[in-house]
């Protein structure tokens, strides 16, 4: 057991056990190092001014560079990571890292107050991948923006730095991480247990659930993508905080002929790595869900367990029939993921329990799965409607379906209706017409500043046409109704 975290701030080792366990990386580094250059703009994830660089020793013998949001992310969760900043990318000569020498010469910096989240946006994806594609940079940036309008250079210094890639001290000294990192990788518990606030790291599944069981009214920290909020925003004090990332059984992905098992605590990045080739609709979806950034610390347990009505996820995983695992110290139950969201921002978890693995089955060739997302911004924008698809044909009979949408209801919510309107029928055009009909008997949605109540039930409508039409070949999957 550890009575305190340990990070490096560039090649400066820090150990702390005695602050504000709600402190976030934005503020230990404007307030408390005067490194001013990472700069605070929206405090909820999306501007991206505030965008660092964590570097991780992984459990396969390397590190990796991710942007995160520093506005988000709680200093005690960076134990046994490394943090870049702005600060850090020039050498001790004065020579610039080449993403700066290309904003530079290139004009890709304005007023300024963006430029250093840019950077590092762009150090991150430059240590990342060799040769990064034009698809890539923009992804890589979409968390960033610029009020000055000045993306057209920035993305011409961006193409510019990662297709010449200069020599430079840092292509060494990202080796030498990995020995700094490995130096305090331990598997130590840490228990910081204050006045102002505990915060606990477990390192296994036994010790976060006896945690868990304990401390019932905690908060579990997985990326902190909503968590963070709640400090920066609502100017809560989190009085405990149980942070899970650390624990194996949450942070594994297991892949068999049957089905996937994703740990509570994956992120949607890994997703993405991991089972693009598996559920390309889904991990298209979530490549809108959020930024890189965001991407990099949120998780798929994280956008279950906040069971909002409009979250990303649980529309495409209940339509592909997952179950969750939830966990306590009297054992695990297992459970439909569907009947694990009771009503608005409740689910079926109780006070000593975690969610702990999400099991979704595996797609085969006699299957049809789709998901759309209407949003009033392409990305970084919350659902109107988010509609998902499960077709298996028996011939041109339909043999199983199942509908969810997101944003049509106080949770995430099947079309039961409908799917019971189409078992057995012909999937043809005058019977998803028929179909669609059934839809405004299963929900009564709500007007919002997203949408109104009719926009919302036409929208729901349409995009099972359009599901239909896609599943047949009459319109291409991304055609003309995109």
């Amino acid at each position: 057991m550890r009575q305190s975290v340990r990070f490096f701030l560039s090649d400066q080792l820090i150990e702390l056990s005695n602050f504000d366990s709600n402190m976030t990386l934005l503020d230990f580094l404007r307030e408390e190092r005067r490194r001013c250059g990472t700069k605070e703009g929206c405090a909820e994830g999306d501007c991206g001014a505030c965008t660092v660089v964590l570097v991780e020793y992984n459990q396969d013998d390397h590190v990796s560079c991710k942007a995160v949001n520093s506005c988000i992310v709680f200093i005690a969760s960076l134990d046994s990571k490394q943090v870049l900043t702005v600060e850090d990318l020039k050498s001790s000569d004065g020579i610039l890292h080449p993403v700066q020498q290309a904003m530079v010469d290139l004009h890709g910096s304005q007023c300024g107050f963006c430029t250093p989240g840019f950077i590092m946006s762009l150090f991150a994806l430059y240590y990342s991948e060799e040769k990064p594609s034009s698809e890539s940079i923009n992804d890589a940036l979409i968390g960033n923006l610029c009020r000055c309008t000045g993306y057209r250079p920035i993305l011409d210094a961006a193409k510019a730095a990662v297709e010449t890639r200069p020599a430079h001290h840092w292509d060494q000294a990202m080796l030498a991480i990995k020995d700094r990192l490995k130096s305090i990788h331990d598997e130590a518990d840490v228990e910081l247990v204050q006045k102002e606030g505990s915060y606990f790291i477990p390192r296994n599944l036994k010790t976060l659930l006896g945690l868990k069981a304990e401390h019932p009214d905690s908060f579990l920290l997985a990326g902190g993508t909503d968590l963070g909020l709640y400090v920066t925003k609502r100017k809560m004090h989190l009085q405990t905080i149980i942070q899970v990332t650390e624990v194996p059984e949450l942070s594994q992905i297991t892949i068999d002929s049957n089905s996937v098992s994703i740990g509570a605590a994956v992120t949607y990045s890994e997703v993405l790595e991991k089972l693009y080739d598996l559920y390309p609709s889904f991990c298209e979806m979530i490549l809108r869900l959020g930024s890189r950034q965001i991407r990099n610390l949120g998780t798929i347990g994280g956008n279950l367990v906040n069971a909002s009505p409009i979250g990303d996820t649980p529309p495409s995983l209940v339509a592909l029939g997952t179950r969750v695992v939830i966990s306590s110290r009297s054992g695990d139950r297992e459970m439909p993921l569907d009947e694990f969201f009771l009503d608005y921002r409740k689910t079926a978890l109780q006070p000593d329990e975690i969610l702990k693995t999400i099991i979704v089955p595996r797609l085969n060739e006699n299957l049809y799965f789709r998901t759309y997302k209407l949003s009033k911004r392409f990305d970084q924008d919350i659902s109107s409607v988010c509609g998902a698809y499960y077709l298996r044909l028996d011939g041109d009979q339909i043999s199983d379906i199942r509908i969810c949408y997101g944003g049509m209801a106080a949770t995430p919510r099947r079309a039961y209706g409908a799917e019971n309107f189409l078992k057995l029928k012909l999937w043809q055009k005058d019977t998803v017409e028929s179909a669609m009909l059934e839809l405004l008997k299963d929900y009564t949605p709500m007007s919002d500043f997203r949408g109104s109540a009719e926009y919302r039930s036409l929208a729901s409508q349409n995009l099972l046409l359009r599901f239909y039409l896609e599943s047949t070949g009459e319109i291409g999957s991304g055609g003309v109704l995109d």
